[in-house]
């Protein structure tokens, strides 16, 4: 099997291309702008393998997304290339509506014209699998607002998105399914929970707290700490998604999550408590939390049921929380030298000495 993934160079993306190549006989063709966020020192371990290539593309550009199309002749397409840092989709939105709305359209639009030329038989058997993400219902009632058992995100939970970046991954939501029932293309939505691991880009919460922890400085944390998100381990996200786009039959859509509601300042106090394990110092690390003003529009929970793709595909994750960032925090002591890489923008330079761009 051949599969395009486009944004393969982001966390999740790269997660993916590492998982398909390390443990299957599939080849993978990675399409990535490389923004700020796309970083390929994390696919060095298999950039040599031969059945990877790498394209760096804008899925914006129409032609060159046909052309890759055209010569790499997938049978299904995986798509994660997003804008997704929803404090920059707030201080600076109309980058989220040109990749995750004008993008989504643009390669729909190509695969359409490329599935739609396939012979019969792989024109059946193609899948266009698009990746996204909770936000997108907006958020849940919080256990101060009511008492008893909690409702959670189900796949046909109404969308109701807050913010920028949310809000333009329901628009690419919408496109791919009307382009599923509009023009038959065989398309499949998967919507996660709050991924973490390694290789994450620094900005996010958990690689956040254990690099500023480590550096001395202040651990900021939204409002009181309350919001609740469900933690999803990356390898097990990678998992999942490898199972629905070969197993998932075309126009479902799966809710993948990790069972692990965590309220964030707990989430904070745990890598504390990891750290001062792992890495101790004369003072204990809590005491670098500071509490800031929280994000115009936070939601306050996210919570996934993720009974569908356990009953329908038999996945379910294979890390608790505990152990997920245990092994979260250990590579990232392990891996200081790619944190300050990516913190630097030396890894474009990188890039250059060290990895032949096959374009």
């Amino acid at each position: 099997m051949k599969i395009l993934i486009t944004g393969g160079a982001g966390f999740i993306g790269s997660a993916v291309v590492r998982h398909i190549i390390n443990h299957t006989d599939d080849s993978v063709i990675n399409i990535d702008k490389l923004t700020y966020a796309g970083n390929l020192e994390s696919l060095k371990e298999i950039s040599r393998d031969p059945r990877y290539q790498f394209r760096q593309i804008d899925i914006c550009d129409a032609q060159a997304v046909v052309q890759a199309l055209n010569d790499f002749q997938p049978d299904a397409i995986m798509h994660l290339a997003a804008e997704s840092h929803v404090d920059r989709s707030i201080t600076g939105p109309a980058e989220f509506v040109q990749t995750n709305v004008v993008g989504t359209y643009t390669l729909l639009e190509a695969c359409r014209q490329y599935w739609s030329a396939l012979p019969e038989a792989r024109k059946a058997a193609f899948r266009f699998h698009h990746i996204s993400t909770d936000e997108v219902y907006g958020d849940l009632p919080h256990p101060d607002e009511m008492e008893g058992e909690l409702p959670l995100f189900t796949e046909s939970t109404p969308y109701a998105p807050s913010s920028p970046y949310s809000s333009t991954k329901a628009a690419s939501d919408h496109l791919v399914r009307a382009w599923g029932r509009t023009y038959k293309l065989p398309v499949i939505v998967t919507n996660c929970s709050n991924n973490y691991g390694p290789y994450h880009f620094p900005e996010k919460l958990i690689p956040l707290i254990i690099s500023n922890a480590l550096e001395g400085k202040p651990l900021p944390v939204y409002g009181k700490g309350d919001q609740i998100r469900d933690w999803l381990y990356v390898e097990d996200h990678a998992r999942a998604l490898y199972t629905v786009v070969t197993k998932a039959q075309v126009g479902t859509t799966y809710n993948i999550g990790g069972h692990n509601e965590k309220k964030n300042l707990d989430v904070v106090m745990q890598v504390c408590e990891l750290l001062d394990e792992l890495r101790p110092k004369a003072s204990r690390y809590q005491e670098q939390i500071t509490y800031v003003q929280d994000r115009p529009g936070h939601d306050r929970r996210y919570a996934i049921d993720a009974a569908k793709i356990e009953k329908d595909l038999g996945w379910k994750p294979q890390e608790t929380f505990e152990s997920g960032l245990r092994k979260t925090v250990e590579w990232y002591l392990n891996n200081q030298e790619w944190v300050e890489h990516v913190k630097s923008g030396a890894y474009k330079n990188w890039i250059e000495q060290n990895y032949e761009n096959r374009s």
